[in-house]
């Protein structure tokens, strides 16, 4: 083929903007099926648990990471991102090691290495640039539109989980064993939503999409009846708006409380049972009900298994074992569930529902540092990052997200622990803000400059120094410059990196300077 023609082909013949988008995005098809396969119903009854088809989905992704890995012969980490997200297996293998019963404690070693140390670093090799990080976002979105939609219907049709003796409380398709799934899922899709509304352009379609879906979110969240999934969206939202401005973040607050009045006082959205669940907040510690009374003494539990043995813990997955032990007598027997098309049984009360109670009691002081460390580490570094993203504006929707998710699930934390099938979305999330704190900003920039380092051909070694014009790998096209370098409206390549600007020829291959072999002269002559 001549070269021009090939020139033509390479960059003028362009596939469809879907094709070429769904080509960008194939590897996170992986990852995405995660997210798209919590909308799957898990298994119900007594006898259901174990895993689901996102856990299956998450191993695969773990396993596709390790035979792209394999098969690069590259370093997938730098040293400090394998350091962060390696550093729980220290403590986690010493409580399974040193657990009463470690063939007990091994399935949830395997449990916590999934959810905190292999789905997030897999999370980290499969994200290559911002725009990978927002169509995660908007997945983490979509999936909550339509976990939220399912849990309105339950709330208008009588058909939630039971809440004080009405079916009204809005669980999604995780079902009453797990009503915390929903509310879980759609915070996250608010302040991914807010991320990244906060970082789109003024006046653009990405902004005003993004805050609908947050307003829409904002309906089956409070209708979830969680305090502690508000509280930690609350706080989120608003660390997200303090790093835009101290003025946006009152305009923000100002219209937050004009929807909280039209949904609550206007469209009766929960009326007397949402305010009566907003005024017990106040009440924890002079009047708590039963669900704040039982945490409490479970919580005095996880502190006793710590002060038994304060360095490794009581082992993985012993708090249920050594509960009663250390509890006190107000702690009842477990908590009632019914309703979503289950009937009434009695749940156990397996876990402190505080993580870093859980982790203190069942991996020690050793686990916890670790563990916990790890994820200071992720926040400081995150922080770090941020200044300079929101000075430039090109990254600052994945900042914003990316914080504002690892700042929810910290503070929700103090409330909740691992369990049930959602946890899943818990290590892709942790994963999300290891890529944005962790990632070389070459390979984690997400600017265009950073998109173009990759591909273009005119920024090489030779670019540098004045030679030909192509870096050392240009030439792999066969068209003598590598596709994505362009030729734009007859500029060619810029200066010293191949075809200037109106030449239409290559600088200094041979056939004297402005030529190519071949190459005809503005003067009609060869």
């Amino acid at each position: 083929m001549p070269r021009a023609s090939c020139g033509a082909f390479a960059y003028g013949l362009r596939p469809p903007a879907a094709r070429a988008a769904a080509g960008r995005h194939a590897h996170l098809l992986p990852l995405l099926a995660v997210v798209a396969l919590l909308l799957v119903p898990p298994g119900r009854g007594p006898d259901a648990g174990g895993g689901t088809l996102a856990d299956a989905a998450s191993g695969l992704l773990v396993l596709w990471c390790l035979v792209r890995v394999a098969r690069a012969r590259v370093r997938p980490l730098t040293r400090l991102a394998a350091v962060v997200v390696g550093l729980p297996v220290v403590g986690l293998c010493a409580a399974a090691v040193t657990a009463h019963d470690p063939a007990a404690a091994l399935p949830g070693l395997v449990r916590h290495l999934q959810v905190f140390v292999l789905v997030p670093a897999a999370v980290v090799l499969t994200l290559r640039d911002r725009r990978d990080l927002v169509a995660v976002a908007w997945a983490l979105i979509g999936l909550a539109l339509v976990q939220g939609g399912v849990g309105v219907v339950q709330y208008a049709t009588g058909t939630g989980a039971s809440y004080r003796g009405e079916d009204v409380r809005a669980v999604g398709t995780f079902g009453p064993t797990d009503v915390m799934g929903m509310a879980t899922v759609v915070a996250y899709g608010i302040v991914a939503a807010v991320g990244l509304a906060l970082g789109a352009p003024a006046r653009s379609r990405a902004r005003f999409a993004a805050l609908g879906c947050a307003a829409l979110l904002a309906v089956p969240l409070v209708l979830s009846f969680s305090r502690g999934a508000w509280i930690a969206t609350l706080l989120a939202c608003a660390a997200q708006l303090m790093a835009t401005g101290p003025r946006r973040a009152l305009r923000a607050a100002l219209a937050a409380g004009a929807l909280a009045v039209v949904l609550v006082g206007g469209l009766g959205v929960g009326s007397a049972m949402v305010q009566e669940r907003v005024a017990s907040i106040t009440r924890v510690a002079a009047a708590p009900d039963r669900s704040v009374t039982d945490r409490y003494a479970m919580w005095a539990a996880a502190a006793g298994m710590w002060r038994d043995r304060p360095l490794t813990g009581v082992g993985l997955k012993g708090f249920p074992a050594h509960r009663d032990s250390h509890a006190s007598l107000a702690l009842s027997s477990g908590s009632d569930t019914a309703g979503a098309g289950m009937g009434f049984r009695r749940q156990p009360l397996l876990s402190p529902h505080n993580m870093y109670l859980l982790v203190l009691g069942e991996q020690g002081l050793l686990g916890l540092l670790a563990l916990g460390g790890g994820w200071l580490a992720l926040l400081l570094c995150g922080c770090r990052r941020l200044p300079a993203a929101l000075r430039t504006g090109r990254e600052a929707d994945c900042a914003l997200v990316a914080l504002g998710l690892l700042g929810w699930q910290l503070v929700d934390f103090l409330y909740a622990d691992i369990g049930g099938p959602s946890t899943v979305l818990t290590a892709v999330v942790l994963g999300v803000s290891a890529w944005w704190a962790l990632a070389p900003r070459d390979a984690g920039a997400g600017t265009a400059a950073g998109s173009r380092s990759r591909s273009a051909s005119g920024e090489g070694a030779g670019a540098a120094g004045g030679g030909p014009g192509v870096g050392a790998g240009a030439r792999r096209s066969g068209c003598g410059v590598r596709s994505g370098a362009g030729l734009r409206s007859g500029a060619g390549v810029r200066s010293g990196a191949g075809l200037r600007s109106g030449a239409g020829v290559l600088s200094g291959f041979g056939g004297g300077p402005g030529t190519v072999p071949g190459a005809v002269p503005p003067g009609g002559r060869p």
